[in-house]
């Protein structure tokens, strides 16, 4: 008996499947079309993506090749193409490099494009600070001196990538100021900081050692 209401039941589960798929037929088919045309598209712009990232590879190198060989203006020329032109991780590196091959030939255009990168908040806080980093050591070459203390100051903050560079550079420029309470606060902050890489906590040491001996005798 039992068997009896199984069949019944499937066919009763038979006949509302064929009568869901009569009615949702084209839905079910155009659903499953998207799909695969969905997955084919993104596919697609991967293959894309990586082809157009693998030929910007290829330019940056070449213009890296053409600066290396002394070929300035056509190095330029490439890397402006690629900041551009190229996927967007090459633009910003594009962008860098230029500014850094201007520095050669022309600091205060350079610091002017490091300028522009630092305040450029889409590029993130890490190049930010790099390009910020890149322009005030600029201003200290060309003796900009207020306006790269101005800079590093904030880079040399507890959390700043760049914290122990900038420490170090203030500690230099207030030294050349004869500025040794100066000197001696920034030194000391390196020497402090756990996460100071050895070659620098070392040289902040050797420092601190010339900023004590320097220092007048109190009255």
């Amino acid at each position: 008996m039992s068997d009896i209401f199984r069949e019944v039941d499937e066919d009763v589960r038979r006949d509302k499947a064929a009568e869901f798929w009569k009615k949702n037929q084209n839905y079910i088919i155009a659903v499953a079309a998207l799909i695969v045309l969905a997955t084919a598209g993104w596919r697609f712009y991967d293959y894309r993506r990586l082809q157009a990232a693998q030929a910007a590879g290829a330019q940056f190198e070449q213009a890296l090749e053409l600066d290396r060989t002394g070929k300035t203006t056509e190095a330029a020329s490439a890397l402006a193409k690629i900041a551009a032109e190229g996927p967007q991780g090459y633009r910003l590196i594009a962008r860098l490099s230029e500014a850094a091959l201007q520095a050669k030939t022309d600091p205060a255009g350079a610091i002017t494009a490091y300028d522009a990168l630092a305040q450029d908040a889409a590029i993130g806080s890490l190049f930010q600070e790099t390009a910020r980093l890149r322009a005030a050591l600029l201003r200290l070459d060309a003796g900009q001196t207020d306006q790269a203390k101005a800079a590093l100051e904030p880079l040399a903050a507890p959390t700043g990538a760049y914290r122990h560079t900038a420490r170090e550079m203030l500690a230099m420029v207030a030294l050349q100021a004869q500025d040794y309470e100066g000197a001696g606060k920034w030194l000391d902050m390196v020497v402090a900081d756990p996460d100071a890489p050895r070659n620098v906590r070392q040289n902040a040491e050797l420092l601190l050692g010339l900023v004590s001996s320097a220092k007048p005798a109190p009255k």
